[in-house]
């Protein structure tokens, strides 16, 4: 196939299929499939004693797309590389001018062996790219559509050398803290087991919330509500006991309780005042990656992974009937809230039309950021607004279909009016206590129309219910048509999930936009967490390890010096840091405390469960061991025994009689017959003492959730 003029390089197949059919004729448009180099997987990879400096490596598995790319680049007037908008993308993009730079280098020492010319050198620069020169362009984009690309290339710029200096401290901090502490826990308490700088902080929450459940004593109280009416009318409403001689109702016991209650009536209701007020509620800006993630979990049940993977293939581009592929949402790694001109101009112009004028606003809405925010992106938002999420059900799966719904519908809401709710407080006298009961009318939906946020996880359970009220004014004689004390327990914290985790991260600012999905997948799928009914629970080992790093590098594990570390690599990409000094003022005292930890691990056993299981091989009692997939049974004479196996689970297989016991594939847990492969059932989940094991009819380990 003859190459045209021009070559761009992004990411994905599918970004790249998007692409080609924006720029059609004069562009070559292929795809890295990611990342091209990194760091040694079997070796530091970083020169600690000569400034940092990192030895990258073509990725093994990627070197024949390198090839590829070196070779497409060749004689090409240009070549724009066009990752993702972030550091992440900037990164990627230097390291493809890196091996372009090189193939470069190599063709024109060919050509000038070739040639024995003395103007190899002009002829390597007619040929070949260059990173400085003309030839090698960086172009950015936040939505993939036909103005945006076409605008990027009309405005081609450089790599930003500041955002690939932040990335690759980042990167250089990880492989030192993760090289440099999981070997500690390999002696501590098994091979294959890893730690890292904000991984481990994160699981750091996560076991530290647990704890605070365990270590909970609940307190008892009592509420006491009464169901009310107009001594004239109809119109029953509840009301709570708020106020006791004045002082706020504070009711400890059950016999507290019964005796305010059989006080309560004996006394003669009736109305002390009503209050009327008009309450707006003010939508919500457009997501950011972190809103989208918590909204994501708590109104569809989607992990941040699952969120993200979503994200990805709405951003990059879908199959629309005859329209080929087409990029239907923004860059979904972003913590602004900002919109740009256009779309703000697109989306005022859409709502009266789609809803009415009372729905549009007099001004626009602007929303803050977070200060840490990136700017020059954009929030989340639909490519194009006019593109309703029912006009393009049938090209999307369910799940694309509900989330591009949810970005669409949040879109559109926040530049939406308010909603007006008349809200009503009634206080209610009766002897000397003091009674309240409130109701909520909606007057306007506003912004509701187009979006129905998800409720909050965290509401208040105990608040009092508001709904219709019957109309009352002060005076009026009220009957009273029950009493009901209930008791109350105070609950523990709750346990984070996806959503509550990514809220904690965000506003502790321990990592960014691109790392809260994998943070948590990570730590879920080294068992260091599970998930149990949407909640993330921490395992043994995953408790083991966080008080271990805790003990010996309390540093690295304290929120506040993670949230600062990330606020320097935000100084590093804005020019006001250099990155090696950076490195340097970590690892100085950093590599001093893990001296310090590998000296008083010298003589320290790994930790061992012993159990009551006897070794077939050799009859020695067998024990509970960590390894990288979590506990496993081995003999207590390894390594002159080496017998290992999953643990029982005492659950017997429905096909064959064997023991059921824990797998894991693809970062996911399930249990599986002893006896595999001769025996191939599989469960999802152990059945409850006493209910029949029902085994998965097609064997299948998955259960619609993410794989790792």
């Amino acid at each position: 196939m003859t190459k045209r003029k021009h070559l761009v390089i992004v990411e994905s197949p599918t970004k790249a299929r998007t692409i080609t059919k924006i720029l059609g004729e004069g562009f070559d448009v292929t795809s890295s499939m990611g990342h091209l180099r990194d760091l040694p997987a079997s070796r530091l990879g970083v020169d600690v004693e000569h400034d940092f400096a990192p030895h990258y490596i073509t990725i093994q598995k990627r070197r024949k797309v390198a090839k590829e790319l070196q070779e497409q680049a060749r004689g090409r007037e240009a070549v724009y590389l066009a990752p993702d908008p972030d550091r992440e993308g900037e990164a990627i993009s230097w390291h493809l001018a890196k091996l372009l730079e090189e193939d470069a280098e190599k063709q024109a020492q060919k050509a000038a062996k070739a040639k024995q010319a003395a103007d190899a050198p002009a002829s390597a620069k007619r040929g070949g790219p260059s990173v400085n020169g003309r030839k090698i362009f960086r172009i950015t984009f936040h939505e993939i559509t036909p103005e945006a690309i076409k605008a990027a290339l009309k405005h081609p710029a450089q790599i930003d050398a500041k955002k690939v200096d932040a990335q690759q401290a980042r990167r250089i901090l990880d492989r030192l803290v993760g090289y440099s502490l999981s070997p500690l826990l390999w002696k501590k308490i098994g091979r294959g087991l890893s730690a890292g700088r904000v991984q481990s902080v994160a699981l750091r929450l996560i076991v530290d919330r647990e704890k605070a459940i365990e270590a909970f004593v609940p307190q008892e109280y009592w509420t006491i509500e009464a169901q009310l009416r107009r001594a004239k009318g109809d119109g029953v409403f509840t009301a709570r006991l708020e106020k006791v001689k004045g002082k706020k109702a504070e009711i400890g016991t059950k016999a507290e309780a019964d005796r305010l209650a059989g006080d309560l009536k004996r006394q003669t209701f009736s109305v002390a005042s009503v209050e009327e007020k008009e309450q707006k509620r003010y939508p919500k800006p457009p997501f950011t990656t972190s809103t989208l993630q918590q909204e994501a979990f708590n109104k569809l049940g989607y992990s941040s992974a699952r969120t993200m993977r979503i994200a990805q293939q709405l951003y990059e581009g879908i199959e629309l009937g005859g329209e080929g592929p087409v990029g239907l949402i923004t860059y979904m790694r972003t913590d602004s809230v900002r919109i740009s001109q256009e779309a703000l101009g697109h989306l005022r112009a859409f709502i009266p039309k789609q809803f009415g004028k009372p729905f549009l606003p007099a001004q626009p809405r602007a929303y803050k950021s977070r200060k840490t925010a990136q700017e020059a992106h954009e929030a989340i938002r639909p490519t194009a607004i006019e593109r309703l999420p029912e006009k393009i059900r049938a090209s999307l799966t369910d799940e694309q279909f509900a989330l591009y719904q949810l970005i669409w519908q949040r879109a559109v809401a926040s530049q939406m009016a308010d909603a007006v709710d008349k809200a009503t407080t009634v206080q209610i006298a009766a002897g000397p206590y003091g009674l309240k009961a409130t109701g909520r009318v909606n007057v306007f939906p506003g912004w509701t129309k187009a979006y129905e946020a998800a409720e909050d996880a965290e509401r208040d359970e105990d608040a009092l219910p508001e709904g219709v009220l019957p109309v009352l004014k002060a005076g009026d004689a009220l009957t009273l048509q029950a009493l009901a004390p209930s008791q109350h327990f105070t609950k523990p914290p709750r346990r984070f999930t996806d959503a509550s985790l990514v809220r904690a991260l965000e506003e502790d600012g321990i990592g960014r936009p691109s790392t809260y999905a994998p943070t948590i997948q990570t730590i879920v799928s080294r068992d260091y967490v599970r998930r149990e009914g949407g909640s993330l629970v921490p395992t043994t080992l995953g408790r083991t390890v966080t008080d271990l790093l805790i003990e010996h590098f309390p540093e690295v594990m304290d929120l506040k010096f993670t949230a600062d570390m990330e606020e320097e690599l935000d100084r590093i990409e804005e020019g006001d840091l250099a990155w090696v000094a950076v490195v340097r003022h970590f690892y100085t005292p950093f590599s001093a405390r893990v001296a310090t930890a590998q000296e008083k691990m010298k003589a320290v056993k790994r930790e061992v469960i012993p159990t009551d299981h006897v070794c077939e091989r050799c009859g020695k009692p067998m024990v509970i061991k960590w390894g990288r997939f979590g506990q496993f049974m081995s003999c207590s004479a390894y390594p002159e025994c080496k017998n290992a196996k999953s643990i029982p689970t005492g659950v017997k297989c429905p096909a064959d009689g064997g023991d059921m016991v824990e797998r894991r594939a693809r970062g996911r847990i399930f249990y599986g017959c002893s006896n595999y492969p001769a025996c191939r059932q599989t469960m999802r989940r152990l059945p409850k003492p006493g209910a029949p094991a029902a085994a998965d009819q097609n064997g299948d380990d998955s259960d619609g959730e993410d794989t790792v």
